[in-house]
């Protein structure tokens, strides 16, 4: 009875019989150059040794491949990929609301929450809506949000600058 070979490797590092290169630059379990041989000589002698040829290199001229166990080696590249994917931080947008005629205590409260949110890494949206017969005063909602963009400059850019839209004006900050 015949085996079939396995299927060749969709992810991941090609290795053993499915290395294409004719010749490999080998680097042995110890991490000694051996210099350049061929692909079925390195294929035996990672044999002797009880390990795979794995390309590491597959881009170098000629490729680099070392003595490895492949199934260890996915196991441990995993493990990488998922810790880099855990540590990224995803920058979230919060929104902080605030009226024209807002009171000095009531803006400080709002100053500290986009402060807390610039020093977390994430975008703020400060929307001032407008009621009634404030939308005749659109000077007042400018000079507040002046007045935001200037207790932020410090950790903050404004990334999209005070526009109106409809009976509100937005303004974007994002940290330095």
């Amino acid at each position: 009875m015949t085996r079939r070979p396995a299927a060749p490797p969709m992810n991941g590092p090609r290795y053993n019989q499915f290395i294409q290169s004719p010749k490999v630059r080998v680097i042995d379990e110890n991490g000694e150059n051996l210099g350049v041989l061929l692909t079925n000589e390195a294929i035996e002698q990672a044999a002797d040794v009880g390990l795979d040829l794995v390309e590491v290199s597959p881009n170098a001229d000629p490729p680099v491949a070392k003595f490895l166990d492949v199934g260890k080696y996915k196991y441990e590249a995993q493990k990488k990929a998922n810790l880099a994917r855990k540590s990224q931080k995803t920058q979230d947008i919060k929104e902080i609301k605030m009226r024209p005629n807002i009171d000095d205590h009531d803006y400080d409260v709002k100053m500290k929450k986009v402060h807390s949110f610039i020093e977390d890494g994430d975008k703020v949206k400060i929307t001032l809506r407008f009621r009634g017969r404030e939308l005749s005063h659109r000077e007042l909602g400018m000079n507040l949000l002046r007045r935001v963009q200037e207790d932020t400059k410090e950790n903050a850019k404004t990334e999209a600058h005070p526009k109106m839209e409809g009976r509100q004006m937005l303004m974007v900050l994002a940290p330095k």
